[in-house]
């Protein structure tokens, strides 16, 4: 843990360094991808001696499928090799050499690389095998239209400010950054035209750098301070089962799984504040003319807390990987697409058992969430008073079923799990059940109109809003492309 944040700290530094030494207006996008690929391998052998090489062979051999299998087939065997090769990464550390334990995780790192490699993957594919017909917009304006050389693509997977924490960004948005057209094409999006007026200088990323590390100060101060003191395993305490009333378990419940956020918000807002710093991560202006430095934020603190929906709680915890598996899982998927999802999130987290208890419960959650809110919800919505009494109520239900949710996820093995859920009569397990024999769910269309009308567990304002983000520049040099790549951005600002 020291490693990492002494890592993630020199990171910032560099990427201050980086942003006005090697500006894009003063290096070629080669030196850029160069110094930003060893600084990031750098830092792995640092933080983790060297199973740093892992994230280079994971690489390399995605690479290599990609250029031997071809376009058509491609996004599937890289798929297959790099979740497969971090599920035996993540058997080995757990079960043969530290279970439990969390030193020399390099798995982590791993599970942001794999992201990575299948989302360009599928993009790849997309873009340069599928119609465009075919395409959803979103899949349109994110496929890549050439084969990456092998820099660019050790690049975009190890570089240094996301080798450690991520986020996951698109290939696309990365690229752009490098060669330094991010800013310029915000600009034209926004206006639907160029507009030289602002394309001089680049927008200062100072102020947002600066609030990320206060929240990331207070989420560590309460982590060390707070967290100790309401430790999740105490709910599966004898003495503690024995003796509290419900009410008291529930609020303890809830409040000890609040407590054990904070060092989320803590690497994933530093990661946040590392890629600003570097000048990536810009996404335009809002209706005020303030600058908007949110473009691969994974978190928004402030709706996860007060949140009155189990949807509205995923829209806004790890967006990152959430749109991942929309993306390469929910949106592919032939039948099943929710239970898909989770499974591969599962897949993906790791091979502790508790995992896959959170990730089955929270299929069960979301389905019997969705059944509710589409069933009861418009009769509460007329009258403003009956509003609030109605987002009170389901605030408390959330955050209760939330933490109920993701016990397992915190005590990782089976035994506590079922000692957890058995204490409380897996009450909200047959809560679900019972919501979802007794409301019936709106079915998924099946047709081209699928992905229109049907709506994960993540929010389409949430993939409408990250539509607006997408770089969609063709790293090529052919002009008529970044023409049609900046129209397809523009129809989908207007949208």
């Amino acid at each position: 843990q020291v490693n990492f944040v002494v890592c993630q700290l020199f990171a910032l530094l560099a990427a201050i360094w980086f942003r006005t030494y090697l500006h894009s207006s003063k290096t070629s996008p080669f030196i850029r991808h160069v110094v930003a690929t060893l600084l990031g391998l750098y830092l792995a052998l640092f933080c983790f001696g060297w199973y740093a090489l892992h994230f280079v062979i994971q690489s390399g051999i995605s690479y290599y499928i990609m250029i031997i299998i071809g376009v058509e087939n491609m996004h599937k065997y890289c798929f297959v090799f790099a979740l497969g090769y971090l599920t035996v990464c993540q058997i080995t550390r757990v079960y043969i050499f530290d279970y439990g334990q969390y030193s020399a995780d390099f798995s982590g790192p791993m599970m942001i690389i794999t992201q990575k490699i299948t989302s360009l993957a599928f993009e790849i594919h997309d873009g340069m095998f599928r119609k465009n017909e075919d395409l959803t917009p979103s899949q349109r304006c994110l496929a890549v239209r050439r084969m990456p050389s092998l820099l660019e693509y050790l690049s975009y997977n190890c570089n240094f400010m996301g080798i450690l924490a991520g986020p996951l960004c698109s290939y696309k948005d990365y690229i752009t950054f490098i060669e330094g057209r991010s800013y310029q094409l915000q600009q034209s999006e926004a206006n639907g035209k160029e507009d030289t007026k602002y394309e001089q200088t680049d927008p200062s990323p100072n102020i947002a750098v600066a609030q990320k590390l206060l929240i990331c100060g207070l989420s560590l101060l309460f982590h060390m301070t707070i967290t100790k003191t309401l430790p999740v395993e105490y709910n599966i305490d004898d003495n503690f089962r024995a003796t509290a009333s419900w009410p008291v378990r529930f609020f303890y419940l809830y409040v000890s799984l609040m407590a054990a956020r904070p060092k989320y918000y803590f690497a994933w807002t530093l990661a946040d504040a590392i890629n600003n710093a570097a000048g990536f991560g810009f996404r335009g202006y809002d209706k005020n003319g303030v600058t908007r430095w949110d473009l691969i934020s994974n978190l928004r603190i402030q709706q996860i807390e007060f949140s009155t929906s189990f949807k509205m709680f995923l829209d806004n915890w790890n967006i990152q990987t959430a749109l991942w598996l929309k993306r390469v899982c929910y949106e592919r998927a032939t039948f099943t697409p929710t239970i898909q999802t989770f499974i591969l999130s599962a897949i993906w987290h790791g091979v502790y058992p508790g995992y896959y208890l959170t990730f089955l419960t929270g299929v069960l959650m979301t389905l019997a969430a969705r059944a509710i809110r589409n069933n009861i919800r418009h009769y509460f919505v007329e009258s403003p008073a009956v509003k609030l009494c109605y987002d009170v109520i389901t605030w408390m239900a959330t955050q209760v079923a939330i933490s109920y949710t993701v016990v397992p996820f915190v005590l990782l093995s089976v035994k506590p799990s079922f000692t957890f859920y058995s204490s409380c009569y897996f009450c909200l397990h047959i809560a679900s059940i019972l919501v979802l024999l007794v409301f019936p769910l709106k079915r998924t269309q099946k047709g081209s109109k699928k992905h229109e009308n049907v709506q994960p567990v993540w929010s389409k304002k949430l993939e409408e809003e990250n539509l607006l983000q997408k770089n969609s520049y063709s790293t090529t040099n052919n002009s008529f492309s970044q023409k049609q790549e900046i129209t397809c951005r523009y129809q989908a600002l207007k949208q």
